[in-house]
């Protein structure tokens, strides 16, 4: 076997937003850079987010988008302390890119394309000196701590002084992120906590009737009503969408953690959803009460309570025929229909992961306590948070962290 390549500085594995960023501060601060992709261009994942118009960061206030990370508010906020949304639109500015706050409070860039950020991202890169290697997909450590990388030119080793790994975490496989990395770390001793779906749409069962007629169908909008794992209720409004097998979109991403953990204590979760959420339940069963002088009942339901189409058929449903005549039951399950969550939908199609690479596995700046000179950065760490740009915030974030540590390592190293 030929003898590994040395590398000068540091190598980056993975081209993400995070390995990205983690190779952008490390050659900023004068040392030789290497970054590895298994793709043929780098950001891929990241274009693909941004199709449907990139939703960069948040305009929250601080406190508020901390604790969108829930149980690792703590460990994100101090990334975020360092380089928030006010710094990431910042640097985007810096690449040409300016942005905007939506009604939602989501902030876009001006075009709402990811394309015009990326590509003069990653000219900046290769002109300040980041030498990218595409199509090379790391396999993990030789027995002499090498990296090992298949490319089109066949098996290469790299002995790196400094690495971090920013490789994602298990959702898109086809762009990369297929969570082959696990078992590798593992046998380094770092804990690895397993990869489960976030940001996820749940199966249910409906009927073929449901699932046929009103498979992507939105509800909007509603109220979702939910216990965490603690039994403290809670209420989010929002909108979702019927699928084939259950329901997703934005109002389920966001509280898909309580509901993941739910089914993982209990088998399912329970949610309840108030179709109705412009109306108290005193005025509905008033209005459901009204004489339907011949009228079927869903045009009753129509006229008297706006519902029609996905809504009503969730109420067909779940109520059955023999008791829908009953206008105060009708009520009650209209503001509280129940549903029975059975799983969330599989890992590959998620928007994103949540486990990976315990922090409580790594110092302050995310080099893993088992592998002195081994950084990991983005989505493989073990953090989650719901879409509306905290995701590529924290990736961005973390990854600039991971890269300065190096940074500061490899000087220390050779000042010793």
């Amino acid at each position: 076997m030929s003898a590994a390549e040395r590398a000068a500085g540091v190598v980056v594995v993975g081209g993400g937003p995070a390995g990205l960023m983690a190779a952008e501060v490390a050659r900023a601060a004068g040392l030789p850079v290497d970054l590895y992709e298994a793709k043929g261009s780098v950001g891929r994942k990241f274009l693909i987010a941004g199709k449907g118009g990139l939703n960069l960061t948040h305009s929250d206030p601080f406190d508020a988008f901390v604790a969108r990370y829930r149980e690792r508010a703590d460990a994100v906020g101090a990334w975020l302390r360092d380089f928030d949304a006010d710094a990431l639109r910042a640097w985007a500015r810096g690449l040409g890119i300016d942005t905007y706050v939506g009604s939602s409070g989501r902030v876009f860039p001006l075009d709402r394309k990811a394309a015009p950020l990326l590509r003069g991202w990653v000219r900046r890169l290769k002109d300040a000196g980041v030498r990218m290697h595409v199509h090379h997909r790391w396999t993990g450590w030789d027995d002499a701590g090498a990296l090992r990388f298949d490319t089109p030119a066949g098996a290469l080793r790299v002995q790196a002084p400094a690495t971090v790994l920013a490789l994602g975490g298990g959702s898109w496989p086809q762009l990369g992120s297929d969570g082959a990395w696990q078992p590798w770390l593992a046998a380094r001793g770092v804990d690895v906590r397993p990869l489960a779906p976030a940001n996820c749409g749940f199966d249910i069962g409906w009927s073929e009737h449901l699932a046929g007629r009103h498979a992507g169908a939105p509800l909007k909008p509603v109220v979702a009503h939910w216990r965490d794992g603690a039994g403290v209720a809670h209420a989010l409004q929002g909108e979702c969408v019927l699928t084939a097998t259950g329901i997703e979109g934005s109002l389920i991403y966001a509280i898909a953690a309580d509901l993941r953990e739910a089914i993982a204590r209990e088998g399912a979760a329970r949610l309840d959803l108030d179709l109705v959420p412009g109306r108290d339940l005193a005025r509905l069963q008033r209005d459901l009460d009204r004489p339907r002088s011949g009228r079927s009942l869903s045009e009753h339901l129509r006229r008297q309570a706006g519902i029609g189409g996905a809504k009503a058929a969730l109420l067909h449903e779940v109520l059955p025929a023999a008791v829908r005549g009953d206008a105060a039951l009708l009520a009650r399950t209209l503001k509280r229909l129940p549903l029975r969550l059975l799983r969330p939908r599989p890992l590959a199609e998620t928007i994103s992961s949540a486990g990976g690479v315990r922090l409580e596995a790594f110092d302050a700046g995310l080099m893993a306590q088992t592998a002195p000179g081994l950084f990991c950065a983005g989505e493989m760490l073990d953090w989650e948070a719901p879409t509306g740009g905290y995701l590529l915030t924290a990736c961005f974030a973390s990854g600039r962290r991971a890269g300065l540590a190096a940074v500061e390592w490899l000087r220390a190293g050779a000042a010793a």
